[in-house]
């Protein structure tokens, strides 16, 4: 099965039909060939290029016309999320009309990360560092986040950093300044993955296979998403298993037919 599928799982978890998919020159055809216009998903799917890494908030840069003064949502493409409360928490965000939804979770090497550090009374958010020597909290920002139309406004007054990027910190920073970031935290029920690295995406293909293995479950399967929310009807459903009839994934779908 795809990476691809797990944020796209993310998105449609969260409501999201209208979707743009930002990747490499080389790499585009590929998502094109395999994912098609999104219909499979009763989504539309929108292709756009990235000619060279200029760091997570260029994408705001490169889709401007896409995301068009509206409400949005990036989610990174080796993020895997998975928990009871993350629909709830995902419409949540959604649901919000201004400012920012980022997500904070606690992680054991906060250094390696972007660090969000909050108000002992309040609550509220009142620092963000890109993996800071000295992290000011164990809370990581995971690669999902909920913005208000102003982002693209606010993308095109950041400068690179010395990485020569354009840092998404940079950019919750700003609505951080603004007063207009919420962040809502992933409790110990929640399971966070970023599959960046090859040790990485070895811990997230075993914490997967045991989840599914015990409960029958699969924790991304876009199109079962699609069909539970009503985005794709039954029939499309058994259209799609079998058209994958060969393979588990279709007698997966198959079984959830027969609920």
């Amino acid at each position: 099965k795809p990476m691809i599928y797990y944020p796209l799982s993310t998105l449609l978890l969260a409501g999201i039909q209208d979707i743009c998919l930002i990747s490499t020159p080389k790499d585009l055809p590929l998502f094109k060939q395999m994912l098609g216009t999104g219909e499979s998903f009763g989504v539309k799917f929108t292709y756009l290029e990235q000619d060279k890494p200029r760091g997570i908030a260029d994408a705001f840069r490169v889709a401007r016309d896409f995301v068009a003064g509206e409400s949005m949502c990036l989610v990174l493409g080796d993020n895997i999320f998975f928990g009871h409360q993350l629909p709830k928490l995902l419409e949540r965000a959604a649901a919000r009309t201004s400012g920012a939804t980022i997500f904070g979770y606690q992680v054991g090497d906060p250094e390696s990360f972007g660090v969000v550090e909050f108000d002992k009374n309040s609550g509220k958010a009142i620092s963000i560092e890109e993996k800071p020597k000295n992290p000011k909290s164990k809370y990581a920002v995971v690669g999902l986040y909920f913005y208000d139309h102003h982002v693209t406004e606010y993308a095109e007054k950041l400068r690179p950093s010395t990485r020569g990027e354009l840092e998404i910190t940079d950019l919750n920073r700003m609505y951080m300044e603004h007063s207009a970031l919420t962040v809502e935290t992933m409790g110990r029920g929640m399971a966070w993955l970023d599959t960046g690295s090859f040790e990485s995406l070895l811990q997230a293909s075993n914490f997967v296979q045991t989840i599914e293995k015990r409960q029958g479950l699969k924790i991304s399967c876009p199109e079962e998403i699609a069909w539970r929310k009503g985005f794709i009807s039954t029939s499309q459903l058994k259209d799609l298993a079998l058209k994958y009839r060969s393979s588990g994934y279709g007698d997966y779908l198959s079984k959830l037919l027969e609920e």
